[in-house]
């Protein structure tokens, strides 16, 4: 009896010692495992090699709260009660627009995950639908369908949080993806969006090519403007310092005026006859004993003649000159005989 007591207690201490190994578990990378003691929420514990009580004092449950998960909202099914999509929504113009979109989320608090929400899941789609309802209700058909079409996805999952953090599901919002066509109006008026909408995008190109026009003459309106105003000041600065040159001339001239008035009058007058028969080829000489007689300077006459004869010299160099024309020699001569008769005649 004894010896079948000890074996007894033997079997007995194994049996505790494997019940109290079941309450050993291993949770992976990723994963949390929320522990219950009796049903009710006792702990979390991360990844690792843990331990608990063994069952059924104490369970755990695994859950991942990494991954990834996605649900898609907008359905196509008519409800017969408006013969409209479940996709269907109003704006804030009172028009129809369908939208389609996916919700990426992952769990970030495994115990309001699995003891604050009775159906997680239906709690996401149920708060995307709550969310694109009061974003899409907010804005103007038009808005929706191409001018704020990018901004409907963070204001949907902006709200989003809130809604789920307000709930206590434990579930973050990752992003919304619009499906291709996300946004779009019913299929009866389909065709007529689709002109709206290239209306738009022409609308866009010619405001573009107007804003590309604009930089490329602007500029150079602005550099030929420039250009005008420094041409102006360089001519202001030198009209300003010659009118300053000529006063300082003048008044130079005025104090040697008042020292020698009849010297400084001969002068400037020489000066100033010097100046015009400079600038001129033809001279009109008044005779008091007879006509008016045109006169032409005497380097002019004789430029003259040398440009008559140097013709004839180049067209046959090794012929005589014609009987008619005298040499050059003889022309200069016959030029200046000329020119001092009239001159005594004159004078």
């Amino acid at each position: 009896m004894k010896n079948a007591g000890i074996g007894a207690g033997l079997v007995a201490v194994v049996a505790v010692l494997i019940w109290l190994g079941t309450g050993f578990f291993i949770v992976q990378e990723g994963q949390q495992a929320v522990i219950t003691q009796f049903g009710k929420y006792n702990s979390t514990v991360g990844a690792g090699f843990n331990w608990r009580l063994p069952y059924p004092i104490q369970r755990h449950e695994l859950i991942f709260v990494t991954q990834i998960r996605s649900v898609d909202v907008g359905r196509d099914t008519v409800i017969k009660a408006t013969g409209l999509r479940e996709s269907a929504m109003l704006t804030e113009d009172e028009n129809i627009v369908e939208i389609k979109f996916a919700v990426q989320y992952r769990l970030n608090d495994a115990r309001a995950f699995l003891f604050e929400s009775k159906n997680p899941a239906d709690a996401v789609v149920q708060a995307a639908e709550t969310a694109v309802r009061e974003v899409v209700g907010k804005m103007r058909m038009d808005s929706a369908l191409s001018d704020e079409r990018d901004q409907i996805a963070p204001r949907v999952r902006a709200l989003m949080q809130k809604i789920l953090d307000r709930y206590k599901v434990g579930i973050e919002v990752v992003g919304i993806n619009l499906q291709q066509g996300g946004v779009r109006p019913p299929e009866q008026v389909q065709a007529a969006f689709d002109d709206v909408l290239k209306a738009g995008q022409e609308r866009e190109r010619a405001k573009n090519e107007a804003q590309a026009y604009a930089n490329d003459v602007i500029p150079r309106a602005v550099g030929a403007a420039s250009r005008l105003k420094e041409e102006a000041d360089a001519y202001k600065a030198r009209i300003v310092a010659q009118a300053q040159g000529d006063s300082q001339r003048f008044k130079s001239v005025l104090a040697e005026y008042q020292k020698s008035p009849q010297v400084t009058r001969d002068r400037m007058y020489i000066d100033t006859m010097q100046q015009m028969y400079s600038n001129v080829t033809k001279i009109m000489v008044d005779s008091r004993q007879g006509s008016n007689l045109l006169y032409l300077p005497l380097d002019k006459i004789v430029q003259m003649t040398g440009e008559e004869l140097a013709p004839a010299a180049v067209a046959s160099p090794g012929m005589a000159a014609p009987a008619n024309v005298a040499p050059a020699p003889v022309a200069d001569a016959r030029a200046r005989d000329a020119t001092r008769t009239r001159t005594r005649e004159t004078r």
